[in-house]
């Protein structure tokens, strides 16, 4: 099937097969590798993105679901002016470590923040429960994320 999808604000076309996954068209057509495959099932978050605005698993949809929407990965967050505040406020409180689970990890806290600029800490630990981090033991991440709400993170 041919689809086109407008990622990180440039349309792409390909043809691919419809059983094709949204996070390895992601990464083998359009060759953006910050998506991270972990899992295949949903359970881990490192593969989430934004569809049409919204933070969803990039395991969970076909690619051919994706045709006609706009997508932003990891790669696509950061502006002219350098890091997203969610990237950078994931820096400077040591919000990561090994470094698998934070393209996920980032892209579902700017979802959260779209939804709710000004969380508690237990409405980021709730909204950020779909994702899974093995090094850190989320209290850097949760920080990162409460700090980046400070600085209007969720854009």
């Amino acid at each position: 099937m041919r689809i086109s999808i407008e990622v990180n604000g440039a349309v792409q076309q390909s043809d691919v097969e419809p059983r094709t996954l949204l996070v390895h068209w992601l990464r083998e057509q359009a060759g953006l590798t910050g998506t991270n495959i972990g899992c295949d099932s949903s359970s881990c978050g490192a593969c989430t993105v934004h569809l049409d605005g919204e933070a969803v698993k990039s395991c969970t949809i076909l690619a051919v679901q994706a045709d006609g929407c706009a997508v932003t990965t990891i790669e696509g967050l950061a502006g002219p002016d350098g890091l997203h505040p969610m990237q950078q406020a994931f820096a400077d409180h040591h919000g990561l470590q090994c470094g698998f689970c934070t393209p996920g990890m980032v892209m579902a806290a700017v979802g959260l923040l779209r939804e709710n600029p000004a969380p508690t800490e237990d409405e980021v630990r709730t909204g950020l429960e779909g994702n899974l981090c093995r090094c850190t033991g989320y209290h850097n991440i949760v920080a990162a994320v409460l700090a980046a709400a400070a600085r209007g993170g969720g854009r």
